[in-house]
Parts: C-alpha cells; structure tokens; sequence
C-alpha cells in the first residue's frame, strides 16, 4: 500500500533545504541612474568589519572596528585582509569604496546581491564575484548569498551578506600558520578564498545528493503533494548552484591564463585546481539534473499506472454490473402476466443467474489477462 516519505525526510527537504533568497533584488534597481548604491539583500543584517594583517612570522586579528580603524591596518604587514560583513549600511560601504578607490559601479555590483558570478580587473584591483552555499547548521537550512572578493596588490577585501561563511578554516591556518598561506600574499589568500567557496559546494551537493537518493527509494511507494514539492524543491537548488558554477568555471579560467598583475605566477597552479574543481562539480550538478528529471518522471509514471490500476477495477466492477442491472431491470417491472413471477424456484433461479454470469465475466476477464 502507498505511504507518505518518512517524516525526517520531509523534514529535510521540504521544510529545511530552503535557500535564503534574494529573487527580485536587481529589479528593484530599475530606473535608477547608474552607480546608485543600493542593497538588494536583507537590510537588517548589521555591516561588521574584521580585520586580519599577517606575514610570514606575525600576525594581529581585530574584529569590530571602524572603516579608518581598518584602512589603518593596511599596509602594516604583508597582507591585510579586510572583512565587511553585513551590506545593508550604506554609509559604511560608500566609505569603503572612497577609501579604497573603488568607482560607484563596482559598488553597485557589490550591493546587487542576484549578480552573475563575474571577474574583472580595475586599476587597483581585481573583482570576483561568486555565490557562497552552505548549510546553516543551526536552521538545516541552505543559504545561498553573493561574495565579493576584491584583491589588491598588499590587501584582500570581502564582502558577505550574512554572518556565518565557510572561510573558518582559512583562518585557522592564519592562526596557525599551517601551509604556505602565511608566507605567500594576497593572491595566494584570495585563492584560497575562492577555492574554499568551490570545495564547500561538493558539501551542498553531498546533501542534496542523499537526499535524491533517498527520494529516489521511496518514489514508487510515496505518495501526496509533499513528493512532488520536495522533488521541486531539490530541483530549485540544484537549478541555483548551477547558474552558480557556470559562470564560475569561465571566472576560473580568466584567472589561469596568469594576465593579471595582481595574480602571481606561481599561484597559477594553484588556480588550475581550483578551476577543475569547478568543472568536477559542474558534472555532478548535471547528474543531479538528471536524476530529479528521472524522478518526476518515474513519479508522475507511477501516479499514472496508479490511477489506471483504480479505473480498472471500477471498470470491471461496472461491466459485471451491468448485465446484473439488465436482468433485476427486467424483474422490476410489474406486469401480471410475467411467467416467472408465480413460478415457486423463480426467486433463486434468478441469484442463481446472476452469480454464474458474474464468476462467469470474472473468468472470462482473467484468461483474457484484463485482470
């Protein structure tokens, strides 16, 4: 007998796997002149800044501080990573840009939170724009936001929406000074950014992955709107890790071809991982495609040769049915002069009738494989 999916199931992919959202932000821009700073996210997310300076033997780490406190850090070290968290402040953000000469354009792709993930290179620095998933642990929720990398020649300045990213272990090796990245510069550290957000999708895909799996066990027996909805929704988040790493895999490759000044050689190498990673989770983006595709259809097929199995049986309970109204039709009319209704055995000749045309039809429709 059909069932619904298991509770913890649905409580995973209905109700938990839903992105953070940000559908809409860049209409809200329509009209206004070029260059006019507004955030199209969440504006009640506070605008933080942290700061990290280090080179190969120091390193100081302050968290909430102003702008001219972070402007003065710069320089002090080797590299000096400047982390603005929070976009909704646009008085702190418009300071960021003056201080660091970033034009009202660039601004404004850092503000519009649904742009496509992009690379371009300024006169004093460089941008990457990427989209940022991971798992919220304490909601089971994905969120999805848009991350602003801009690499400079002694700096690193990111943006994020939200507190909460997947950088924690980059700066564990800063702390540490485990591997190289405390002994190379800036653009080792921006790599290590962008490689961090790309290996944390194999993270989302992981999940997004068990759960089609287990979707895909109980498909056939499943049943309800609540499978159809948990289907649309792994759908809707593998459609947006898509539009996510297309684009990322041409920003990668930009990267490689080594034309940037702020990108040393001997990160290249490095950046061509990174780059392969991307085209690995491209594939598995596509497989996921597939098999939600498959889903649906095995389910939508399944619901079909449900409802087949139902109007056949209504179908062979009718046709039985039929020649029993015929002869009950013919009885139940009043005639005086009908033989039958005097005759003593009339009564259960006619059941008797009835029963052998019925388990008659039911024989003949099983040798005719109807049933």
């Amino acid at each position: 007998m059909p069932h619904r999916i298991p509770k913890k199931v649905l409580k995973t992919l209905v109700h938990a796997l839903t992105p953070s959202g940000r559908t809409g932000g860049l209409a809200r821009q329509s009209g206004l002149p070029p260059g006019t700073l507004m955030y199209t996210g969440a504006p009640d997310q506070p605008t933080t800044i942290a700061v990290i300076s280090y080179d190969a033997d120091e390193i100081e780490e302050v968290a909430g501080i102003t702008v001219a406190e972070a402007v003065a850090m710069r320089g002090l070290r080797e590299t000096t990573w400047i982390d603005v968290v929070g976009l909704g402040d646009l008085d702190v953000i418009r300071d960021v840009g003056e201080r660091f000469g970033i034009d009202p354009l660039t601004l404004e792709d850092i503000l519009g939170s649904g742009h496509r993930p992009k690379l371009e290179t300024h006169g004093g620095f460089l941008l990457v724009l990427a989209r940022m998933f991971l798992i919220d642990p304490g909601r089971e929720r994905i969120r999805n936001e848009q991350v602003s990398i801009l690499l400079g020649q002694d700096f690193v300045l990111t943006f994020q929406e939200e507190k909460g990213d997947v950088f924690e272990p980059i700066r564990k090796r800063l702390r540490d000074a485990l591997g190289r990245i405390r002994g190379w510069g800036p653009d080792y550290l921006a790599y290590a950014l962008l490689d961090t957000i790309i290996d944390n999708y194999f993270v989302v895909l992981e999940r997004l992955s068990s759960n089609a799996e287990e979707l895909e066990r109980v498909v056939v027996e499943a049943e309800g709107p609540e499978l159809v909805r948990a289907i649309y929704r792994l759908r809707r988040h593998n459609v947006s890790m898509r539009r996510a790493i297309w684009p990322l895999r041409e920003v990668t490759t930009e990267l490689i071809r080594g034309e940037s000044e702020f990108v040393d050689e001997r990160v290249i190498p490095f950046l061509r991982d990174a780059h392969e990673h991307t085209v690995e989770a491209i594939d598995v983006v596509e497989s996921h495609r597939d098999m939600l595709g498959g889903l649906l259809d095995v389910h939508l097929t399944t619901v079909s040769n449900r409802m087949n199995e139902v109007m056949k049986v209504l179908t062979i309970i009718a046709t039985i049915f039929v020649p029993l109204t015929f002869v009950v039709g013919i009885y139940g009319m009043n005639f005086d002069y009908m033989p039958e209704l005097h005759e003593r055995w009339a009564y259960p000749a006619v059941w008797v009738v009835m029963v052998v045309v019925s388990v008659g039809m039911l024989i003949y429709f099983r040798r005719k494989r109807w049933i």
